[in-house]
Protein backbone atom coordinates (compact mmCIF):
# COMPACT_ATOMS: atom_id res chain seq x y z
CA UNK A 1 0.00 0.00 0.00
CA UNK A 2 1.39 3.71 -0.87
CA UNK A 3 2.72 6.28 1.60
CA UNK A 4 1.22 9.55 1.75
CA UNK A 5 3.48 12.30 1.49
CA UNK A 6 1.44 14.66 1.33
CA UNK A 7 -2.24 15.45 2.30
CA UNK A 8 -4.33 18.14 1.51
CA UNK A 9 -7.16 18.21 3.62
CA UNK A 10 -10.33 20.61 2.07
CA UNK A 11 -7.78 23.55 2.32
CA UNK A 12 -9.03 26.73 1.82
CA UNK A 13 -8.07 30.44 1.68
CA UNK A 14 -9.94 33.99 1.42
CA UNK A 15 -8.65 37.73 0.20
CA UNK A 16 -11.52 40.12 1.22
CA UNK A 17 -14.66 38.03 0.48
CA UNK A 18 -12.57 35.79 -2.67
CA UNK A 19 -12.13 32.21 -2.54
CA UNK A 20 -8.71 31.88 -4.07
CA UNK A 21 -8.74 28.41 -3.05
CA UNK A 22 -11.43 26.34 -2.27
CA UNK A 23 -12.02 23.43 -0.15
CA UNK A 24 -9.29 21.47 -2.07
CA UNK A 25 -8.20 17.99 -1.27
CA UNK A 26 -5.23 15.66 -2.67
CA UNK A 27 -3.22 12.80 -2.08
CA UNK A 28 0.41 12.84 -3.41
CA UNK A 29 1.92 9.34 -2.53
CA UNK A 30 5.84 8.68 -1.63
CA UNK A 31 7.70 9.47 -4.42
CA UNK A 32 5.06 10.31 -7.05
CA UNK A 33 5.51 12.88 -9.38
CA UNK A 34 2.39 14.89 -9.57
CA UNK A 35 1.63 17.65 -12.29
CA UNK A 36 -0.57 20.71 -11.51
CA UNK A 37 -2.21 22.12 -14.38
CA UNK A 38 -5.39 24.92 -14.83
CA UNK A 39 -5.80 28.45 -16.15
CA UNK A 40 -4.34 31.76 -15.05
CA UNK A 41 -6.23 32.19 -11.69
CA UNK A 42 -7.34 28.69 -11.01
CA UNK A 43 -5.60 28.43 -7.83
CA UNK A 44 -2.08 26.42 -8.51
CA UNK A 45 0.64 28.78 -7.27
CA UNK A 46 -1.83 29.54 -4.46
CA UNK A 47 -2.29 26.04 -3.12
CA UNK A 48 1.78 25.81 -3.00
CA UNK A 49 1.84 28.65 -0.78
CA UNK A 50 -0.27 27.47 1.48
CA UNK A 51 1.57 23.79 1.38
CA UNK A 52 4.84 26.00 1.76
CA UNK A 53 3.48 28.76 4.45
CA UNK A 54 3.87 31.74 2.19
CA UNK A 55 0.21 31.82 2.89
CA UNK A 56 -2.12 31.25 5.91
CA UNK A 57 -4.90 29.10 4.85
CA UNK A 58 -8.47 30.16 6.47
CA UNK A 59 -9.89 26.81 6.25
CA UNK A 60 -8.61 23.01 5.95
CA UNK A 61 -5.32 21.53 6.89
CA UNK A 62 -1.69 20.19 5.09
CA UNK A 63 -0.06 16.86 6.75
CA UNK A 64 3.60 15.73 5.67
CA UNK A 65 3.39 12.30 6.34
CA UNK A 66 1.76 12.21 9.42
CA UNK A 67 2.79 15.59 10.71
CA UNK A 68 0.22 18.61 10.34
CA UNK A 69 2.42 21.67 8.54
CA UNK A 70 -0.93 23.80 8.33
CA UNK A 71 -0.06 27.44 8.61
CA UNK A 72 3.65 26.69 10.40
CA UNK A 73 6.15 29.42 9.61
CA UNK A 74 7.91 28.66 6.25
CA UNK A 75 10.96 28.47 7.70
CA UNK A 76 9.56 25.27 9.84
CA UNK A 77 7.91 23.90 6.93
CA UNK A 78 11.27 23.84 5.16
CA UNK A 79 12.84 22.21 7.72
CA UNK A 80 10.13 19.96 8.28
CA UNK A 81 11.04 18.54 4.73
CA UNK A 82 9.38 20.74 1.87
CA UNK A 83 11.67 22.40 -0.23
CA UNK A 84 10.29 25.07 -2.87
CA UNK A 85 11.69 26.28 -6.21
CA UNK A 86 9.58 29.78 -7.17
CA UNK A 87 9.30 30.25 -10.93
CA UNK A 88 12.28 33.36 -10.54
CA UNK A 89 15.20 31.75 -9.65
CA UNK A 90 17.36 32.48 -6.04
CA UNK A 91 20.84 31.71 -6.35
CA UNK A 92 24.44 33.67 -4.89
CA UNK A 93 25.48 35.43 -7.56
CA UNK A 94 28.91 36.20 -6.43
CA UNK A 95 29.37 32.27 -5.69
CA UNK A 96 30.60 29.87 -8.13
CA UNK A 97 28.26 27.16 -8.91
CA UNK A 98 29.55 24.73 -6.46
CA UNK A 99 29.89 27.13 -3.97
CA UNK A 100 25.81 27.97 -4.23
CA UNK A 101 25.77 23.62 -3.24
CA UNK A 102 28.31 23.91 -0.68
CA UNK A 103 26.12 26.62 1.08
CA UNK A 104 22.67 24.91 0.50
CA UNK A 105 24.01 21.51 1.82
CA UNK A 106 25.70 22.89 4.72
CA UNK A 107 24.61 20.83 7.62
CA UNK A 108 25.59 23.63 10.38
CA UNK A 109 24.15 26.66 10.06
CA UNK A 110 27.89 27.83 11.37
CA UNK A 111 29.79 30.89 10.02
CA UNK A 112 32.70 28.68 9.77
CA UNK A 113 30.79 25.59 8.27
CA UNK A 114 29.80 27.84 5.51
CA UNK A 115 32.77 29.40 5.09
CA UNK A 116 34.01 25.57 4.15
CA UNK A 117 35.87 24.95 7.57
CA UNK A 118 34.93 21.18 8.74
CA UNK A 119 32.94 20.53 5.63
CA UNK A 120 32.28 16.87 5.81
CA UNK A 121 33.29 14.51 3.23
CA UNK A 122 29.46 13.26 2.94
CA UNK A 123 28.58 16.91 2.18
CA UNK A 124 31.14 16.76 -0.31
CA UNK A 125 29.95 14.16 -2.43
CA UNK A 126 26.68 14.88 -2.38
CA UNK A 127 27.67 18.00 -3.76
CA UNK A 128 29.72 15.99 -6.63
CA UNK A 129 26.65 13.86 -7.37
CA UNK A 130 24.27 16.87 -7.50
CA UNK A 131 26.41 18.54 -9.97
CA UNK A 132 26.56 15.41 -12.09
CA UNK A 133 22.84 15.06 -11.90
CA UNK A 134 21.98 18.79 -12.98
CA UNK A 135 24.42 18.49 -15.79
CA UNK A 136 26.67 21.42 -14.32
CA UNK A 137 30.04 19.57 -13.93
CA UNK A 138 31.49 21.54 -15.96
CA UNK A 139 30.70 25.09 -14.89
CA UNK A 140 31.40 24.09 -10.94
CA UNK A 141 34.17 26.81 -11.15
CA UNK A 142 32.03 29.67 -12.70
CA UNK A 143 30.19 32.06 -11.06
CA UNK A 144 25.98 31.59 -10.74
CA UNK A 145 26.08 35.08 -12.42
CA UNK A 146 27.13 34.26 -16.01
CA UNK A 147 24.83 31.34 -15.93
CA UNK A 148 22.07 30.97 -18.69
CA UNK A 149 18.95 31.26 -17.63
CA UNK A 150 18.06 27.14 -18.13
CA UNK A 151 21.32 26.94 -15.92
CA UNK A 152 20.21 29.00 -13.18
CA UNK A 153 17.00 26.88 -12.88
CA UNK A 154 19.00 23.57 -12.49
CA UNK A 155 21.66 25.08 -10.04
CA UNK A 156 18.69 26.14 -7.93
CA UNK A 157 17.27 22.47 -8.71
CA UNK A 158 20.37 21.36 -7.14
CA UNK A 159 20.56 23.42 -4.35
CA UNK A 160 17.04 21.97 -3.34
CA UNK A 161 18.41 18.22 -3.93
CA UNK A 162 21.29 18.75 -1.81
CA UNK A 163 19.25 19.32 1.48
CA UNK A 164 17.52 16.19 1.00
CA UNK A 165 13.40 17.33 0.94
CA UNK A 166 10.97 15.15 1.55
CA UNK A 167 8.91 16.77 -0.97
CA UNK A 168 10.23 19.01 -3.56
CA UNK A 169 7.44 22.06 -4.88
CA UNK A 170 8.10 23.00 -8.47
CA UNK A 171 6.57 26.31 -9.55
CA UNK A 172 6.69 26.81 -13.21
CA UNK A 173 10.50 25.14 -13.79
CA UNK A 174 10.53 25.50 -17.15
CA UNK A 175 9.22 29.39 -17.79
CA UNK A 176 11.64 31.26 -19.96
CA UNK A 177 13.76 28.69 -21.29
CA UNK A 178 14.48 27.46 -24.38
CA UNK A 179 13.53 24.31 -26.32
CA UNK A 180 16.56 22.50 -25.39
CA UNK A 181 16.85 23.15 -21.63
CA UNK A 182 12.93 22.26 -21.60
CA UNK A 183 13.70 19.31 -22.66
CA UNK A 184 16.84 18.89 -20.46
CA UNK A 185 14.83 19.40 -17.64
CA UNK A 186 12.32 17.21 -18.46
CA UNK A 187 15.11 14.71 -18.84
CA UNK A 188 16.36 15.63 -15.57
CA UNK A 189 12.66 15.56 -13.21
CA UNK A 190 12.71 12.09 -14.45
CA UNK A 191 15.79 11.10 -13.23
CA UNK A 192 14.52 12.35 -9.82
CA UNK A 193 11.12 9.98 -10.42
CA UNK A 194 11.01 7.84 -7.67
CA UNK A 195 14.10 9.58 -5.37
CA UNK A 196 11.71 11.93 -4.31
CA UNK A 197 8.00 13.43 -4.29
CA UNK A 198 7.07 15.71 -6.40
CA UNK A 199 5.05 18.51 -7.27
CA UNK A 200 4.92 20.21 -10.20
CA UNK A 201 2.99 23.81 -11.52
CA UNK A 202 3.55 23.86 -15.85
CA UNK A 203 1.95 25.52 -18.25
CA UNK A 204 3.68 24.17 -21.02
CA UNK A 205 1.57 21.02 -22.15
CA UNK A 206 4.53 19.38 -24.31
CA UNK A 207 6.44 19.46 -21.22
CA UNK A 208 3.82 17.84 -18.99
CA UNK A 209 3.54 15.25 -21.86
CA UNK A 210 7.08 14.46 -21.11
CA UNK A 211 6.79 13.98 -17.37
CA UNK A 212 3.09 13.43 -16.04
CA UNK A 213 2.46 10.34 -14.10
CA UNK A 214 -0.58 11.81 -12.68
CA UNK A 215 -2.73 15.29 -13.09
CA UNK A 216 -4.44 17.85 -11.06
CA UNK A 217 -7.07 19.85 -12.42
CA UNK A 218 -7.60 23.00 -11.15
CA UNK A 219 -10.59 25.42 -12.00
CA UNK A 220 -11.66 28.60 -10.00
CA UNK A 221 -9.68 27.32 -6.96
CA UNK A 222 -11.18 23.89 -6.60
CA UNK A 223 -10.21 20.79 -7.95
CA UNK A 224 -12.01 19.95 -11.70
CA UNK A 225 -10.66 16.55 -12.27
CA UNK A 226 -7.92 13.89 -11.24
CA UNK A 227 -6.50 11.41 -13.37
CA UNK A 228 -3.55 10.06 -16.31
CA UNK A 229 -2.96 12.16 -19.16
CA UNK A 230 -5.50 10.57 -21.58
CA UNK A 231 -7.96 10.53 -18.71
CA UNK A 232 -7.38 14.46 -18.33
CA UNK A 233 -7.12 14.82 -22.70
CA UNK A 234 -10.35 13.31 -22.74
CA UNK A 235 -11.82 14.76 -19.90
CA UNK A 236 -15.31 16.83 -20.98
CA UNK A 237 -14.93 18.89 -18.41
CA UNK A 238 -11.18 19.93 -18.44
CA UNK A 239 -11.83 20.34 -22.66
CA UNK A 240 -14.44 23.04 -21.52
CA UNK A 241 -12.95 24.57 -18.89
CA UNK A 242 -9.09 24.92 -19.41
CA UNK A 243 -7.62 22.43 -22.60
CA UNK A 244 -9.99 23.59 -25.56
CA UNK A 245 -10.99 20.86 -28.13
CA UNK A 246 -7.87 19.76 -29.06
CA UNK A 247 -6.72 18.35 -25.38
CA UNK A 248 -3.25 18.13 -24.38
CA UNK A 249 -1.08 18.55 -27.08
CA UNK A 250 2.47 17.84 -28.08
Amino acid sequence: MATAALTIDNIGVEFSGFRAVDGVSMIVDEGELRVLIGANGAGKTTLMDLISGKTESTSGHVYLYEDEITNKSEHAIARAGVGRKFQIPSVFKDLTVRRNLEVASCPSPSVFANLGFGFPRPSRDKVDATLELVGLAEEEGLPAAILSHGQTQWLELGMLMVQDPKILLLDEPTAGMTQAETQKTARLINELRGRHTILVVEHDMTFVREIAERITVMHLGQVLAEGSIAQIETDEKVRRAYLGSHGIVS
